[in-house]
């Protein structure tokens, strides 16, 4: 009897990964091949400024147009990455479709015209909103449709930045904090890796970073092979980077619930906004910190690519991105957070690698992932991502700085809908359940009643 029962279980996950493996296959078409047309004329969009940098003075105007776009035709399209996320939570209202192309013609409006923002949060909403249509074409149940916005996540995480494994972990681990849910682990990872395929059968190239340090230190249980001192300065590492991870998120929400609170006409908003960063941007005498940041043709300028050389970021370069982006993304305009954090994360490797005395390349790596790992609380996810990117060979350096981050980023993060499964700390559990959000709320009515004693 008891071994009828194996059987019919084990039928029953075969036919369970079968269904899902369809259900899947056309999210991943559709969404890594339009991930592959956005990251086309993303790149289009980034090399037509560059030669014409004069388009920067248009960025008001552009955030004007993306503002009357999403007031007209995107209704509850502006919620974004927090849209889809409330939808697995609580499924209620669904996500447009409108939002896939309507966050691809802003984002690359949004670049075109030097505003300093990502592509992760494009790719994702893309994901999301073709998810949720073939959901309605399929009419399928709401926890199928949870599932498939799951996979919608990890196919557009997946696709934008080649990094497959990523995706998939990403899907599970941004939801909540702490939790992760295991019953879409193969979906996610199924549509993840048909995307990236997908994306990359159109030409998309992504682009490759190399940490060229060779470890010589002590072997430790046969395979751990580490310096003790490089140790410590990646955990102290992790600590700031987990701090600029904090840093990034408070300052984004608070520009953008500033923005709203005081300025009544809302058009004026990113007007507003794109004045700030042309005004920036002359008084720093450098466009360095426009767009992605990735790379940059103009020689001894900063971009991801040069902070993992000597030399190829300022002392202050992770802070002038870490506001340019801030202004841009709070202010209203298009795009990703999780690119600029790159920028910001091995901007600041750069500059603790020169006080430290560490491998540039390798500080830079850890900070490229670990940022990113404190300011969406996705550790597990950015370790992998770190594996993806840069090689196996120095893990334990990323998941020390990945899981340091993680810590010390706190209750906050980018994505205010993200909810918190398992609090980061046991003294802190009455946040359990909560939204970023509503913690967030919680502790300015803290403060604001210490401030008024």
């Amino acid at each position: 009897m008891k071994k009828i029962k194996t059987s019919f279980e084990h039928l029953f996950i075969v036919s369970h990964l079968l269904r899902w493996t369809f259900l899947a296959l056309p999210v991943s078409i559709t969404v890594g091949s339009l991930v592959a047309l956005f990251l086309w004329l993303l790149e289009k969009a980034i090399d037509y400024r560059f030669a014409h940098s004069w388009l920067l003075f248009g960025l008001p105007l552009a955030g004007i147009l993306i503002y009357f776009l999403y007031k007209y035709l995107g209704k509850n399209a502006e919620g974004g990455n927090n849209l889809i996320m409330d939808e697995i939570h609580q499924p209620s209202g669904g996500v447009p479709f409108r939002m896939a192309p309507l966050v691809l013609l802003t984002t690359v409006i949004t670049h075109l015209f030097g505003g300093s923002a990502g592509r992760e949060g494009t790719a994702v909403q893309i994901g999301g909103s073709i998810a949720q249509f073939f959901a309605r074409k399929l009419k399928l149940s709401k926890e199928d449709v949870k599932t498939l916005l799951m996979t919608g996540i990890a196919a557009g995480f997946g696709a934008v930045f080649g990094t497959p494994i990523t995706g998939a972990i990403f899907a599970l681990e941004v939801l909540a904090l702490g939790r992760i849910k295991h019953n879409a682990l193969m979906p996610c990872f199924i549509a993840s890796v048909l995307a990236d395929i997908v994306c990359s059968a159109w030409g998309i190239h992504h682009t490759h970073y190399h940490i060229s340090f060779t470890e010589t230190g002590t072997v430790f249980l046969r395979f751990f092979h580490f310096d003790l001192l490089l140790l410590f300065k990646a955990i102290i590492a992790g600590v700031a980077f987990g701090l600029a991870g904090y840093m990034f998120a408070e300052i984004s929400h608070t520009i953008k619930n500033y923005c709203n609170k005081w300025i009544r006409v809302k058009w004026l908003i990113p007007a507003i906004g794109g004045i700030t960063i042309i005004l920036f941007t002359f008084a720093l005498g450098t466009q360095d910190y426009l767009s992605l940041g990735v790379n940059n043709p103009n020689p001894g300028s900063v971009s991801i690519l040069s902070s993992f050389n000597a030399g190829g970021a300022t002392y202050f370069s992770w802070l002038w991105k870490l506001l340019f982006t801030a202004i841009t993304l709070g202010t209203g305009f298009k795009g990703g957070e999780v690119t600029p954090l790159f920028f910001i994360g091995a901007a600041l490797g750069n500059t603790i690698a020169t006080l430290t005395g560490a491998p540039v390349d390798l500080m830079a790596g850890l900070g490229f992932i670990a940022v990113f790992a404190g300011a969406t609380n996705t550790p597990i996810a950015c370790t992998f991502m770190g594996i993806e990117l840069f090689g196996g060979e120095h893990v334990l350096y990323y998941a020390v700085a990945c899981f340091t981050a993680y810590y010390f980023s706190g209750h906050s993060g980018i994505y205010h809908a993200q909810r918190i499964g398992v609090s980061k700390v046991s003294k802190l559990n009455h946040h359990t359940n909560e939204t970023l959000h509503e913690v967030r709320q919680k502790r300015i009515k803290n403060r604001r009643k210490w401030t008024t004693k």
